[in-house]
């Protein structure tokens, strides 16, 4: 698949990961304090979730996309945006409210990143991950075939307003099956899901 024009800077643009924000935000818990982007980019989703917490922290390795992103989100007071490995970051002792991560843990090692970000959330807090993995039966494949008339048609619905922020891209290293069972052995009573786009997502509330 050809990637998406150039985002214009600022603007709200429709590409595989923007349109599962939805999904994301409304995991947001009400009174949300704190909450993290993991893998941030441009930092479109932080600036959404801005409207809901009190304090977002965009978090990415690169120092191109962390530059960009706090050029865009200037007039965004309770957005920051930080520089950093994930697997080295070192979240606040009382952790966030919210954690969130949108195709960036198939960058990272998987049950590494997981366990950081479970590992930062506050008791009560919810963590939502939405990225890619492979397949590895018939099964997927087909579930994977259906998702190339959803992709056309919602790049005839968003033509105006498909975008790519230019973040760095890279092939999952793992399969459909081995992501939900490693990601129901690491958070217990999570939701595991697909969607047409060949995204997953995982939902998980850490206990209190």
């Amino acid at each position: 698949m050809r990637r998406p024009p150039p985002a214009v800077d600022g603007s709200d643009y429709w590409n595989h990961n923007t349109h599962y924000h939805g999904l994301v935000l409304a995991g947001m818990p009400r009174g949300c304090r704190e909450a993290l982007d993991v893998g941030c980019g441009d930092g479109l989703l932080v600036r959404k979730m801005a409207g809901r917490a009190q304090h977002v922290t965009g978090l990415d390795h690169s120092p191109e996309m962390v530059a960009k992103a706090r050029r865009l989100s200037r007039g965004v007071p309770n957005a920051e945006f930080v520089q950093a490995d994930f697997l080295e970051f070192e979240p606040p002792g009382d952790g966030y409210d919210f954690v969130c991560s949108v195709t960036a843990v198939h960058h990272m090692d998987f049950t590494a990143a997981i366990t950081a970000m479970r590992a930062a959330l506050r008791p009560g807090g919810t963590l939502v991950v939405i990225s890619l993995a492979n397949p590895d039966s018939f099964g997927d494949r087909l579930v994977t075939a259906r998702g190339v008339p959803v992709h056309y048609l919602n790049r005839v619905r968003h033509r105006r307003r498909l975008g790519d922020p230019g973040a760095p891209i890279a092939d999952p290293g793992m399969t459909w099956t081995q992501v939900r069972e490693r990601a129901l052995e690491l958070l217990p009573g999570a939701r595991f899901r697909r969607h047409a786009l060949w995204r997953y997502s995982i939902v998980w509330h850490r206990p209190r």
